[in-house]
């Protein structure tokens, strides 16, 4: 069974989500997808992805849901999210 959580950081660059989720693919039983940027109007203060979408897979396992914890709260501590 996969379970997936979206997680959003509002104003955060696309580089920095790609940089999350690169850290969050390294992580046993985990996978990633950038979730795009719904509005069909450009502002140039909105990040170009809406959020996160992680998916736990069957073989993940408390640790690795820890494990991506201590990741995104390394997050937003680095980026006052």
């Amino acid at each position: 069974m996969e379970t997936k959580e979206k997680i959003e950081f509002a104003g955060l660059p696309l580089a920095v989500y790609r940089e999350i989720a690169a850290h969050i693919c390294q992580v046993m039983g985990v996978k990633v997808d950038l979730i795009p940027q719904s509005s069909h109007q450009f502002d140039y203060h909105q990040s170009q992805i809406a959020g996160l979408c992680i998916s736990w897979t069957a073989n993940s396992n408390l640790e690795s849901q820890q494990r991506v914890q201590q990741i995104l709260t390394y997050y937003r501590k680095r980026y006052s999210i």
